[in-house]
């Protein structure tokens, strides 16, 4: 495997690249120079099939449901979680592509639970494989992007090793996923990618239009030199069309969402802050999801229209 570049020098040079900590006028110098003439952020609003987990896994509520909650919701696209997928055959992944089509309602992507480092070498092989047949999945629905975790390093292994290794998988499944369109965003994460110096150097490493960030805006870790602020915004130019959204950081501190989507249309974002409702990261702490989910909706629907123009 190729070595990568020291993961301090390139996050050093990643975020000069971002933004500027020297003053307004660098980083808007900056920001033109990244993105020259952008058209101005689209932020929609999405929902994350997880959200529901607890219905959908329980038996009170179908897939179907799930659209017709949506759709109540009045969200923009849905987040189609693959837990919830009673087979991957194609005549039923065809049928829930047609359902979408029938409630006016896209899946922005979808998301599955493979983890590039899990187990040993051959597990990690045939996680492989696995995340491509999850891509061919992704196709089926009609979807143009994939979330995928990187995990956690197995005992003895070096971060530099973890990160090696997750290039050369990410970049085996960009190659694959290009040849049908479609992103892979790897999320930040408990594990080896819950600091947006390690998800940098991958994007890097990867160097593919077909990788990107999914961004949970709850796991950054703060670092003695950023914080979880400053851990989300230098993420911003690998971002992938879909964001997830909770209003607790893991520590359990609220977020200061304003902030986070003044970042978001700063950087001229175009995708779904999708929401992924948990009890526990709710402001209210264990507030039910019947009545936690709508806020959020709203919330985030909020902020969209205040931050979006377009």
């Amino acid at each position: 495997m190729q070595s990568s570049m020291p993961r301090r020098q390139f996050l050093k040079s990643a975020i000069a690249a971002t933004f500027a900590a020297s003053g307004p006028a660098s980083s808007t110098a900056s920001a033109q120079a990244l993105t020259p003439q952008a058209p101005p952020a689209r932020l929609r609003v999405g929902l994350c099939a997880y959200s529901y987990r607890e219905q959908l896994t329980k038996g009170g509520m179908s897939l179907d449901g799930l659209f017709a909650k949506a759709v109540e919701l009045g969200v923009d696209a849905l987040d189609m979680t693959v837990y919830y997928l009673k087979s991957t055959d194609p005549a039923y992944l065809e049928g829930l592509r047609h359902l979408a089509y029938r409630y006016a309602l896209p899946f922005s992507g979808a998301a599955c639970g493979s983890s590039v480092l899990t187990g040993d070498d051959a597990k990690r092989k045939a996680t492989l494989q696995q995340i491509k047949d999850w891509v061919d999945v992704t196709d089926r629905l009609g979807a143009s992007h994939l979330r995928i975790f990187l995990g956690r390093l197995r005992a003895g292994e070096t971060m530099q090793q973890g990160i090696d290794v997750s290039i050369e998988a990410m970049k085996a499944v960009c190659d694959y996923s290009a040849k049908k369109g479609i992103m892979i965003g790897i999320e930040d994460h408990p594990g080896i990618s819950e600091s947006a110096e390690v998800c940098l150097e991958i994007m890097h490493g990867v160097d593919s239009p077909y990788a990107g960030i999914n961004i949970d805006i709850t796991h950054f870790i703060p670092t003695p030199t950023m914080d979880a602020y400053a851990q989300i915004e230098a993420c911003l130019p690998y971002a992938t069309g879909t964001t997830h959204v909770r209003e607790r950081f893991d520590d359990k501190t609220l977020i200061d969402m304003d902030r986070v989507w003044k970042m978001f249309a700063k950087a001229n974002y175009k995708g779904y802050m999708s929401v992924e409702y948990d009890p526990d990261w709710a402001p209210q702490r264990g507030e039910p999801a019947a009545t936690g989910i709508p806020k959020l909706v709203a919330r985030t629907r909020e902020l969209c229209r205040k931050y979006s123009p377009a």
